[in-house]
């Protein structure tokens, strides 16, 4: 499959370089597309120069920082634009470990759309403190329960998509960010019937760097679990899920791969 790994970057010049060298480690055959928010540390400059250098590599600059929901929005049109078949999200600070890659690359070919889960078998967030471990695992209890999302980490941020899925649910209306963004994607995703999957992966803190959660973040994901039990939404579910639609006879795409 040609698959995107979509990075939004805001001063990670120091992570950069090391993420890239071991993505293209796990999964060579990948492109990546970094997202940068005009960060001041330069790491739109580093990209750049990364990006002259190899052509798996791409660039998307953004005038300032305008939030992870809305960078991943922008990757996954580009994903669209340019054909890929699956486009994934990934941090830039090494909590998403590039070493699961293959797992996400082997669970995709019979999904539409690949978790990386901290709370299946398998999963695990070793060196996260006691508040942080209730705040994220309450989180997911609460927006399970509340919209009926079947899977165990919706709020997880490590994802593979493929395109179909990205085509289908109408990212010019998701405004959400951080955790809300997350659930927002996996309920739309689950809403129009599509198939998830989830595969697990131990989530580590950033390496370099101070954490970009807040409690803005938190206050957020559970506003928008609210709004949306009780909202009325329409969904109306598509007829074949991506998966079923590669298991039947596969017809030449109107779009030419790059």
């Amino acid at each position: 499959m040609k698959t995107l790994i979509i990075i939004p970057t805001y001063n990670e010049y120091e992570n950069l370089r090391p993420l890239l060298e071991s993505i293209f480690s796990f999964a060579p055959q990948t492109h990546i597309l970094v997202v940068d928010d005009n960060s001041p540390d330069n790491t739109g400059k580093l990209a750049d120069e990364i990006s002259a250098n190899d052509p798996r590599v791409h660039v998307l600059h953004r005038a300032g920082k305008l939030g992870l929901g809305t960078a991943y929005i922008a990757g996954f049109k580009y994903a669209i634009e340019h054909a890929y078949d699956a486009a994934f999200e990934m941090d830039a600070d090494f909590s998403h470990d590039p070493k699961y890659l293959p797992n996400f690359l082997k669970e995709i070919e019979n999904a539409d759309l690949v978790i990386g889960s901290r709370y299946i078998p398998g999963g695990s967030t070793p060196n996260w403190s006691i508040s942080r471990r209730l705040i994220s695992g309450c989180g997911n209890i609460f927006a399970r329960f509340m919209l009926g999302i079947p899977v165990q980490d919706c709020t997880a941020g490590y994802r593979c998509y493929r395109r179909r899925v990205l085509e289908t649910i109408n990212l010019d209306t998701i405004e959400s960010q951080g955790y809300a963004f997350q659930v927002e994607l996996a309920y739309r995703v689950m809403k129009q019937g599509f198939k998830i999957v989830e595969t697990p992966i131990t989530f580590m803190d950033r390496r370099v760097g101070s954490s970009k959660m807040s409690k803005n973040i938190v206050f957020e994901a559970f506003t928008f679990v609210i709004r949306t039990r009780f909202g009325k939404q329409q969904h109306t579910p598509v007829i074949k899920s991506a998966v079923q639609e590669s298991q039947a006879e596969q017809e030449p795409s109107p779009v030419a791969h790059q």
